[in-house]
């Protein structure tokens, strides 16, 4: 098996029965799966607390040890578990909440042991081989590259000597990713010190230089996120003329400072006149043109591109796909950081209609069915946020057209635990669900009894957005605030465009994006004057780089960097405050 879809030929047939047992059996994969997680961490501290320390699971038949299991242990929150994460931080090795010791910690305080490398070389073999498509509909060459966006952050150690980073670098760290760097060293623009280098400006640099010096062999582009992509290439605009240089003397100027990175791209690059005067002439071409089509012109050899490109990450399709024109955009699977869920078996669709089949050996599944308070059924008990839930259920019994919360049951010591996802299921692969992702369940803005999700945002910022295709302007990004300040508290939102836009086009856009919300409490409260007029920000160019530019000074890394959609951190309000240029009130309405 090989990155890129160049599948070996002796393993795919293993594989693929492997994924049409687990698919074909989910009910029965799934209760195996709870009955070995139970096996190896029943006798842990949090599960002695709700089931006993007298269970043996081997006198329960699978049936008896999920039914036990789901009656005695609680729905949770990451609340629920971070006692337990905490002492083990700080150096308690007696099995809190998993038998095996637990040595890595994600930034969010998410364990991570051994097994979660298991899953995602599990779901790696899955992604690459049949019944997945991917390498049937875009064949790469034997020898082609791959132009990646990743980046590795930096790790620290807990009060106990647990390391902790975001789970990209952990991966990044691990042997597993540098043994599929060695075996494929061929294939990767970038050496590892690029992608470790610590100051994601630099290492940006050197994978879009080195990407052009590879520009004809490159076959794919991908990153973990879009918005990475689109950050990249938006650097390009701006680096086009210093990049062309370097790559006609061979070299790298100062502003790449790391000697290890240094060293390992001076020794992929040679002096290309040649390629330099072409790449510089299509750049000039692409300027004219707003930079349209940039993957195809200078990566012609692309078949597609490959990203997370849902959720918070829809936003920048419309700017992704101005770069890759005809290019195919690939949605990468669905996982988080505390479980890998399912993976994305129709490479061809768009990433709009994307869904992702359930892997039932990845950790045990319940989902939490939601309605709106009139689709509210008799099985419909507690009311939280803007959802009725139901009871929770398993994978099995889930239908078609419902919309869930995803729980989880990992093998790193997470139990029935509340992902936050809202998931529809789409249809089954065989006996395994397919979702398609919603969004994040938080409530991000709320003045008082209206409540509006991330979702509800990306909505009615789409809506408002819209209206820019009058004009020569388009969103580049966005977030939002409750003000609170003033009375009556009001919606503020932040935009970043590119182009140029009529006031009166702007002022249309608030009106539009105002009167979208459709929320009972919003529209009631905005009718009767208790929530205030909406207020859009225009923010000058460069704003969200700005941001992007204090989070990352702050410890985020720029491979899971999410632009918040709603913020009350003041440092950020401070920024997009002083860097509002225009400001336009709504009158829907007045």
């Amino acid at each position: 098996m090989t990155v890129g879809g160049v599948a070996a030929a002796s393993g795919d047939q293993e594989i693929i029965a492997w994924f049409e047992g687990v698919a074909e059996n989910a009910g029965l994969v799934q209760r195996q799966t709870l009955r070995r997680i139970i096996e190896l961490n029943h006798s842990t501290e949090y599960l002695q607390k709700w089931l006993g320390r007298d269970l043996r699971v081997q006198d329960l038949d699978p049936v008896a040890l999920e039914s036990l299991f789901t009656s005695s242990v609680p729905l949770a929150t990451h609340a629920d578990h971070e006692p337990y994460i905490q002492r083990i931080a700080d150096g308690d090795t007696s099995p809190l909440l998993t038998q095996e010791p637990i040595t890595m910690l994600s930034l969010r305080l998410v364990p991570i042991v051994p097994v979660t490398s298991y899953n995602g070389t599990l779901k790696y073999l899955v992604c690459y081989s049949p019944p997945n498509e991917l390498h049937r509909l875009f064949p790469v060459r034997a020898g082609g590259r791959i132009l990646e966006f990743i980046y590795s952050s930096k790790q620290f150690q807990t009060k106990g000597g647990l390391t902790v980073g975001t789970a990209t670098t952990h991966y990044f760290a691990s042997e597993e990713f540098k043994t599929r760097q060695q075996s494929t060293e061929s294939f990767v623009c970038s050496p590892h010190e690029v992608i470790a280098g610590g100051d994601y400006n630099q290492s940006t640099y050197c994978h879009l230089l080195l990407g052009l010096a590879f520009c004809d062999q490159v076959d794919v582009i991908a990153s973990t996120f879009a918005y990475s992509i689109v950050q990249a290439f938006t650097s390009f605009e701006e680096l086009w003329e210093e990049l062309c240089e370097d790559l006609r003397e061979g070299t790298l100027g100062t502003k790449i400072t790391s000697p290890k990175m240094r060293r390992a791209v001076m020794d992929c690059l040679t002096p290309n006149p040649s390629l330099a005067s072409k790449i510089e002439k299509k750049c000039r071409e692409l300027e004219e043109s707003n930079w349209s089509n940039l993957i195809p012109k200078l990566w012609p050899n692309v078949k597609y591109i490959y990203s997370i490109m849902t959720g918070s990450m829809q936003p920048y399709l419309r700017q992704l796909r101005r770069y890759a024109g005809d290019s195919a955009l690939v949605c990468a699977d669905y996982g988080s950081t505390e479980s890998w869920i399912g993976v994305n078996l129709e490479p061809s669709d768009p990433p709009e209609t994307v869904t992702f089949t359930v892997i039932p050996s990845f950790s045990y599944f319940e989902f939490i069915p939601l309605y709106t308070r009139k689709e509210q059924d008799h099985s419909s008990s507690v009311v939280t946020d803007d959802f009725v839930e139901g009871e929770p259920l398993p994978l099995s019994q889930v239908k078609v057209g419902q919309q869930y919360e995803v729980v989880l049951t990992t093998f790193t010591g997470l139990y029935r635990y509340r992902l936050g996802d809202v998931v529809e299921v789409a249809g089954f692969y065989r006996g395994a669900p397919k979702l398609t992702f919603i969004c994040r369940r938080k409530l991000i803005l709320t003045v008082n009894i209206d409540k509006n999700t991330e979702r509800d945002l990306q909505i009615v910022v789409e809506k408002g957005s819209s209206l820019l295709s009058q004009t020569r302007a388009e969103l580049v990004d966005f977030t939002s605030h409750a003000d609170l300040a003033v009375h009556p508290g009001h919606y503020v939102i932040y935009w970043e465009i590119r182009g140029k836009a009529d006031d009166s086009v702007l002022n249309l856009c608030s009106r539009e994006m105002d009167a979208a919300f459709t929320d009972h409490g919003y529209v009631v409260s905005r009718k009767t004057g208790s929530i205030g007029p909406l207020e859009l920000r225009i923010v000058e160019s460069g704003t969200f780089r700005r941001i992007l530019d204090y989070c990352i000074g702050n410890g985020a890394a720029l491979s899971q960097f999410k632009t918040p959609r709603c913020t009350t951190n003041q440092v950020l309000l401070r920024i997009l405050d002083r860097c509002t240029v225009k400001i336009f009130w709504s009158t829907a309405y007045g």
